[in-house]
């Protein structure tokens, strides 16, 4: 019969492992909410007010511009999880400006890019999904609380992989 108080059966490094990587992804889960009408920040908001991902709740920032964001993105792109980004802001390409930044000047492909537009025909589903790194593309009249809650949730569970499987591979580069 085996001992579980037995050096060999010694399980609280697990325990110890499961608690520090909690304490860093906590951190980490944050949403930014990029959209030039006020009452779809408000509304994110509200919405958002009931959701957990892993008990906690996501820490939001808010920009209104292409340009804004650009700026805030600068600052904070490594703390970003996930961003829920309208199209059209400033001009039709606003969003499709700042996926671009994102992807090719900050080189940041583990943050999940979700666009939201009011306007698909200003940018349109086929060609953006082919021709852009985002990870999701939603029409904001299509996006009830439950489909804006399934997407935060396989996004934030993405996210989480792709942060784990780097923090494994720099730990091996060491």
């Amino acid at each position: 019969m085996l001992d579980f108080e037995d050096k060999y059966f010694d399980l609280d490094f697990l325990s110890e492992d499961e608690n520090n990587n909690k304490e860093k992804r906590e951190s980490k889960y944050s949403l930014l909410v990029v959209d030039d009408d006020d009452e779809v920040h408000k509304i994110t908001d509200l919405i958002l007010e009931s959701f957990n991902f892993e008990g906690e709740k996501l820490k939001v920032f808010h920009t209104y511009s292409e340009r804004e964001t650009i700026e805030f993105l600068k600052k904070e792109n490594e703390n970003i999880s996930i961003i829920l980004l309208d199209v059209v802001m400033e001009n039709d390409h606003s969003g499709l400006n700042v996926v671009e930044y994102i992807r090719n000047d900050l080189k940041n492909n583990l943050v999940r890019i979700i666009l939201r537009t009011g306007q698909p025909g200003k940018a349109p589903e086929d060609d953006v999904i082919m021709n852009y790194d985002i990870n999701d593309y939603k029409s904001k009249t299509e996006l009830t609380v439950q489909k804006l809650y399934t997407a935060l949730y396989s996004s934030l569970r993405a996210y989480r992989d792709l942060i784990n499987i780097k923090e494994k591979y720099e730990d091996k580069q060491r």
